[in-house]
């Protein structure tokens, strides 16, 4: 069983984001949502984690309705981490991580041992015990977009949801973050994020899906996915496609835009045909 969505249609204020959209994610695998900016990338994934209700289709989990879970019953199953999340005022990074166990806690509220060795494992995962104790507002951007991923982990959700992880983060964090988000999907929890480094989403991907325009225009492994020409129709990009260690790597050529003409490199180094240009 896993993440479904059949027929979907997705918009704001009556202007369509998505249109006629069905998938289901692979289980316990690593999904990475790729596309151009404004293709529906996120408001995707706010469908499959119940928070951005459908005009038209529905959203499953092993077979149930989004539609028929409250929302606490949602929150044990799925695990979303949004862009931009807002961090309430005075929290330790700890505290906050400990927030990902709330829809676990029986009506009391009581803090049980499996709690604290979830938000420890979570911690360990991004790296952060050394900060545990500092608070949320003196760390970095990159410090606490880790401090949020932690907290999803913490949640240990069978789905995990992740809106650009990799956003504030340095190339080594964001390594360290596509291979906790693999960790992750190898121990049996089905993970879809939203990537924009297409060579890194490659690299770590089981599955990549590729978005334009609210449709899926691609999906499948990354191998198979990432072909110049794809490339070219989706994101107006010329590019390699290489091999790299089994991996594919985009490397854009130089120009960068599909259909140009002549290289912008080129263009450049010429000599200027308007002698106001010319260097003096």
């Amino acid at each position: 069983m896993t993440l479904t969505a059949h027929h979907l249609h997705l918009g704001y204020d009556g202007h369509q984001v998505i249109t006629d959209l069905s998938l289901e994610l692979p289980a316990g695998a690593l999904t990475v949502l790729v596309g151009p900016n404004g293709c529906g990338k996120s408001t995707l994934l706010r469908a499959l984690a119940g928070q951005h209700p459908p005009t038209q289709g529905a959203c499953g989990v092993d077979g149930r309705p989004l539609t028929d879970l409250t929302p606490r019953e949602r929150a044990r199953y799925i695990g979303l981490l949004p862009q931009s999340p807002l961090v309430p005022e005075g929290l330790t990074v700890t505290e906050l991580v400990a927030r990902g166990r709330h829809p676990h806690l029986g009506l009391l509220r009581r803090w049980r041992p499996e709690d604290a060795t979830a938000v420890d494992a979570a911690l360990t995962a991004v790296d952060l015990h050394d900060l545990a104790d500092r608070g949320v507002e003196e760390l970095s951007g990159g410090q606490r977009q880790r401090a949020w991923i932690a907290l999803v982990l913490a949640q240990r959700t069978p789905y995990l949801l992740l809106d650009e992880p990799t956003s504030f983060l340095d190339l080594a964090h964001a390594v360290d973050v596509m291979a906790v988000a693999q960790a992750t999907a190898r121990q049996g929890t089905t993970v879809i994020l939203v990537q924009h480094d297409l060579t890194l989403a490659a690299r770590y991907a089981d599955h990549l899906i590729v978005m334009s325009g609210g449709r899926i225009a691609a999906a499948g492994r990354p191998r198979d996915v990432l072909t110049p020409q794809l490339l070219a129709d989706t994101f107006g990009l010329d590019a390699h496609v290489m091999d790299v260690d089994g991996a594919p790597a985009v490397v854009p050529r130089c120009g960068a835009q599909a259909g140009q003409s002549r290289p912008v490199c080129d263009l450049l180094t010429e000599s200027p045909a308007d002698p106001l240009l010319m260097p003096v």
